[in-house]
């Protein structure tokens, strides 16, 4: 079934999409212009920080975990693979692998994953919403 759609091709050529995750998307998500950006979309998905802010103050906890806990674990699970495969494969040439490497010696490698997740999420909307194919120039920081 993800061979025959046209959108489930297109995701499954993203790095950490395979075709659980396509499906399950496309599944989910019908037509991406319900969502005003790829930034909703990771919100539906329960893939940004809670945020308890007061006067003038932001705080930033964990992810909220509100919305589709499946495909949030697909995409999360889909971000440790990249992890790994950045951390014992590929050479460190690659821009989103540095990002990555970054985050995780600033936050934490489980932050890593999670922000990866995050922006493979902004990433499947974008792709879906202007119905064009993936690009390496969307996972740059």
């Amino acid at each position: 079934m993800a061979k025959a759609d046209e959108d489930c091709t297109r995701l499954m050529r993203i790095p950490g999409v395979g075709v659980l995750t396509a499906t399950a998307v496309t599944a989910h998500m019908g037509n991406a212009r319900h969502f005003k950006n790829g930034r909703q979309f990771a919100a539906c998905l329960g893939l940004t920080p809670r945020e308890y802010s007061s006067g003038g103050k932001q705080k930033l906890l964990g992810i909220s975990k509100r919305g589709n806990a499946y495909i949030r674990k697909l995409l999360i699970q889909g971000a440790r693979s990249l992890w790994l495969f950045w951390q014992y494969k590929q050479p460190q040439e690659d821009r989103r692998a540095q990002w990555m490497q970054e985050v995780a010696m600033r936050r934490g490698k489980f932050v890593a994953i999670v922000a990866q997740a995050n922006k493979t999420a902004r990433i499947l909307w974008n792709v879906l919403a202007k119905s064009e194919e993936y690009r390496q120039d969307y996972s740059i920081a």
